[in-house]
């Protein structure tokens, strides 16, 4: 039922890096210098599901626009587990994991590049895209066979709420 070599029974919050996991790991650039991300429509629809479901979502980027917190506010997530302008990822995942009351081995992290290697060295479930960084593959648990920003995030959402017997449940998740 899952590819993911995991007891997802577990998994209690899943937390996201956003460029280049939900988001595509290239970036234009507004003519004011903003970066303009895209997102997967698939990868939101998952998240949605997952916040509506309960389960403790967390974004902890390094990036800095109103654009990603009010993204993911829009999906149902707590304000209070965006984290924007994140310079030392470590800090706000263990926030959101005191807050939550929740141990290391409950939470799944998806990330993609140097800066979330020292968040996934200490989560129980460090996942990553299937274009992520050399150092970063080293390091994950499960490595999605999609890219960033292209349904890694529905492939791994997807997988968990299967294993718990979430995905397509209840009439929750035919709408939004």
């Amino acid at each position: 039922m899952s590819t993911i070599n995991y007891d997802l029974q577990k998994i209690k919050a899943l937390v996201f890096d956003v460029d280049g996991v939900l988001s595509a790991n290239v970036i234009s650039m507004s003519t004011d210098g903003e970066p303009l991300r895209t997102v997967n429509i698939k990868d939101g629809y998952s998240l949605h599901l997952a916040a509506k479901l309960g389960i403790p979502l967390g974004i902890i980027t390094g990036g800095r626009t109103e654009a990603v917190r009010k993204r993911f506010l829009a999906l149902g997530l707590a304000a209070e587990d965006i984290y924007l302008g994140s310079s030392v990822k470590i800090h706000d995942y263990r926030d959101f994991r005191d807050r939550h009351g929740l141990r290391d081995e409950e939470i799944l992290y998806v990330g993609d590049d140097i800066p979330d290697i020292e968040v996934m060295t200490t989560c129980g479930l460090p996942c990553c895209p299937k274009d992520a960084a050399p150092e970063v593959k080293e390091v994950a648990r499960y490595i999605s066979h999609q890219k960033g920003g292209y349904g890694c995030g529905r492939d791994i959402v997807e997988q968990v709420l299967k294993v718990k017997g979430l995905w397509m449940a209840d009439e929750r998740a035919f709408g939004w």
